[in-house]
């Protein structure tokens, strides 16, 4: 197929690529919503047997392999520049797009899909916009032989009346069409010129290759999942046909294939019926018993359990997480080793995530006309400590870097505080300096507590008449005696 030309011709072409993007981002969405098809059963009888019984019934960890990273992928505001405080204006258009909760929708897509995309526009009073795009919706498209460079991307969606819309931005024009009705045709598209002059919408892609193709945490996981299922669906067969003894009895007669009613009722009557206060007996000498020990149930479990450690290893997830070992969690340093591999995974997807939203704010203060921040490439996110340690632990550390010079501002991020909090205490360490010199003030204390730039304790100077600080010499410290000599 030759190069799209027209607008329509765009359409058409990013259409199939949407398509197939959709196709394999839906596969791992119905594992990680857990809609993956029910469990499988060895025969068809099974299914008739317990009919609809286990139909909702699924042992899924794909959710868990997803959560386990996200939940530490945690945005705390950025630096635009070299500077060290954040850049107030960047929490502001953050917190303006409600980008707290945002962020972590648009992280589970992209950790679960392979991809999501950050929409950046203008309103209608020219405040930047952040919208975070499921990778159902919206594709990009590169100039070929580049991987950075975009040349178009597309948002199709259907609303809730049944129209199917789509919007294609290039760098010079938005064109948008709609389609319904019997013959599925877009429309004519309209025009209107891209102001932004940029492609507004922005990969968020995990942890890519060198050919761009998104990579789902979920790809390997799948056929181990699907493994757990079914042994599982073995298990159920082996409780409900093999975990009880099976007995047998030999050496009884059958009854005829066309025995009468009255000769089957007759033989019920004298079947083998055990009771607590019954003894059994038998009138035929050469009739005998045995029994069949129950399945061991146990096997299966064995078999989950490596399944498991399989996906907790291929995944970096920690294995108390998968409770086993007996669900244990670790403590200490054992708990900093056992989380070491699912650390560096997070920190890893900082480094790609982090890059997309850094692109994003800068869109964002192209659309403000800000132009110095529009080409803050040193621009980075603070994310927050992925590493999970206890209080005490981590300000015993801290402790230790001020020792080394760390200035209090970095101790406090590396802490947790996020730069609003930070702002927030130098203005409460103000208020509280300014209570305490009132306080001191009002009952004559500001000497004792040093607050007039005294140290606490020390003696004030004797004054002239002139107001001029007057040192004791020897001999008005003489006169002083005399003086409360002839006074007593």
């Amino acid at each position: 197929m030759n190069r799209p030309e027209t607008p329509l011709e765009w359409i058409f072409w990013l259409e199939g690529k949407l398509g197939r993007q959709r196709a394999e981002i839906r596969k791992y969405a119905t594992y990680y919503d857990s809609e993956n098809r029910v469990l499988s059963y060895a025969q068809t009888k099974f299914s008739e047997i317990f009919g609809d019984l286990f139909i909702g019934w699924r042992d899924n960890f794909c959710p868990l392999i997803v959560d386990s990273i996200s939940e530490r992928l945690r945005i705390q505001g950025f630096r635009m520049g070299p500077e060290e405080q954040a850049d107030k204006d960047a929490s502001d258009i953050w917190q303006f797009n409600r980008m707290d909760a945002e962020s972590n929708a648009a992280h589970i897509d992209a950790l679960m899909g392979g991809a999501a995309f950050i929409g950046v526009w203008g309103d209608e009073d020219d405040q930047p916009t952040m919208v975070p795009e499921s990778g159902e919706d919206v594709v990009v498209q590169y100039e070929p032989g580049s991987r950075t460079k975009r040349i178009a991307s597309m948002k199709q969606y259907t609303d809730d009346w049944g129209t199917e819309h789509v919007s294609l931005w290039t760098r010079k024009t938005i064109h948008t069409s709609t389609r319904e009705g019997e013959d599925r045709k877009w429309a004519e598209p309209k025009d209107r010129p891209n102001t932004l002059g940029e492609i507004p919408h922005i990969p968020l892609l995990n942890r890519t290759r060198l050919k761009q193709t998104p990579f789902s945490e979920l790809a390997s996981i799948i056929p181990v999942q699907d493994a757990i299922n079914k042994v599982a669906a073995d298990a159920l067969v082996a409780s409900e046909f093999a975990a009880f003894p099976q007995r047998v009895i030999s050496g009884v007669e059958q009854l005829p294939e066309d025995a009468t009613p009255a000769e089957e009722a007759a033989a019920r009557a004298q079947a083998v019926k055990a009771y607590i206060d019954r003894i059994l007996t038998l009138d035929n000498p050469e009739a005998k018993w045995g029994q069949f020990a129950a399945a061991d149930l146990k096997n299966y479990v064995v078999l989950i359990d490596m399944l498991v450690q399989h996906m907790a290893s291929q995944s970096r997830v920690p294995f108390h997480y998968f409770l086993l070992n007996g669900g244990q969690a670790p403590s200490g340093e054992s708990i900093t080793a056992a989380e070491a591999g699912l650390v560096a995974k997070a920190r890893e997807r900082m480094l790609h995530f982090g890059e997309s939203w850094e692109e994003a704010l800068r869109l964002a203060f192209l659309v403000k006309g800000d132009m110095r921040r529009a080409k803050a490439y040193s621009a980075e996110v603070i994310w927050a400590d992925p590493e999970y340690r206890s209080k005490a632990q981590l300000a015993d550390s801290l402790l230790k870097m001020k020792e080394l010079g760390v200035p209090d501002r970095q101790l406090q991020e590396e802490y947790g505080y996020t730069p609003t909090q930070i702002l927030r205490f130098d203005g409460m360490r103000e208020e509280e300096m300014k209570r305490a010199k009132e306080l001191a003030d009002k009952y004559g204390l500001s000497d004792m507590l040093g607050l007039n730039g005294q140290q606490p304790g020390a003696s004030r100077p004797q004054q002239s008449a002139r107001g001029e600080a007057k040192p004791k010499t020897a001999s008005d410290k003489v006169a002083s005696v005399e003086r409360q000599k002839a006074a007593a």
